[in-house]
């Protein structure tokens, strides 16, 4: 993802479309937030377990991006939770059984069409409603979330097609939103503007 002039917001970008036959139930931005806690809590899971699949099979390299990305979850799990738990103190997050693992490639495959509907279908409809509502603590939040999730799409492709033919660079993640860099080449994330010393490395 590169750098742009200003950073990415709805208002600033053209990629913020929702998916022709949308497959998300909009509900009040409140009730999108639960929602979207529900949705990362699972993907967390779900990649934790796939990260353990992946070591065991010997594919190191991918087990670090699987735990890199579960990592990125809380990010937004924490952002999501917090202006759930502004409106309601008693608000307890969620707690999801993760989905089993099957064999790493078809992992992978699994993880990019998931982080595929949240930022093609699933984050564009709650940012719809969070702009329709009025609350822009909610719009950036989901945005951030929503391009994160593209770039991690990305990052599981590229894994994919490099199965068999690994190199053994580090992946980053950013603590303001949960962007993935793959190497070295970067100085701050093109979503939040968080400086590369403030990433941690998988």
């Amino acid at each position: 993802m590169n750098v742009r002039e200003q950073l990415p917001t709805p208002s600033n970008s053209t990629n913020f479309n929702i998916a022709v036959g949308s497959q998300t139930t909009v509900g009040t931005t409140l009730e999108n937030l639960k929602a979207a806690v529900m949705g990362e809590t699972g993907a967390s899971a779900k990649y934790a377990a796939f990260a353990e699949a992946a070591d065991a099979a010997g594919y190191s390299q991918i087990a670090r991006l699987f735990r890199a990305t579960s990592d990125a979850e809380q990010i937004h799990i924490r952002l999501e939770a917090a202006l759930v738990k502004a409106a309601e103190p008693d608000y307890e997050r969620p707690v999801v059984e993760a989905k089993a693992p099957v064999t790493t490639d078809l992992n992978l495959i699994d993880s990019a069409a998931g982080e595929m509907y949240e930022t093609s279908d699933m984050y564009p409809a709650f940012i719809q409603k969070a702009i329709e509502e009025g609350d822009e603590k909610a719009v950036s939040v989901f945005t951030r979330a929503k391009l994160a999730e593209s770039v991690h799409a990305e990052v599981y492709l590229e894994a994919y097609n490099n199965i068999d033919a690994a190199d053994d660079d580090a992946y980053y993640l950013c603590p303001g939103c949960g962007y993935i860099h793959k190497g070295e080449n970067f100085e701050i994330c093109p979503i939040c503007g968080a400086p590369k010393s403030a990433f941690k490395a998988y």
